[in-house]
């Protein structure tokens, strides 16, 4: 009777996993804070300030979009 070991291959994959989808977190929540700091820091401006840096206050969100995935290919 013949056995077969599998139990490395699976370890291997399951190790896999688990590290390909704590790294896609740690993306998220890297591109999440660089979302919220932009976010903040450009609601907190006045619409004289947004206006001179020519800014509608609707962009924001898409600016924020913006910054994070920048952030996000430079690492």
């Amino acid at each position: 009777m013949a056995f077969i070991n599998t139990a490395g291959k699976r370890d291997g994959a399951l190790a896999r996993l688990l590290h390909t989808t704590l790294d896609a977190l740690r993306e998220r929540r890297a591109y999440n804070a660089v979302y919220r700091q932009t976010w903040r820091e450009l609601s907190a401006l006045s619409e004289r300030e947004l206006a001179d840096l020519g800014i509608a206050r609707s962009e924001i969100g898409a600016l924020s979009q913006e910054a994070a995935a920048r952030a996000l290919h430079r690492r």
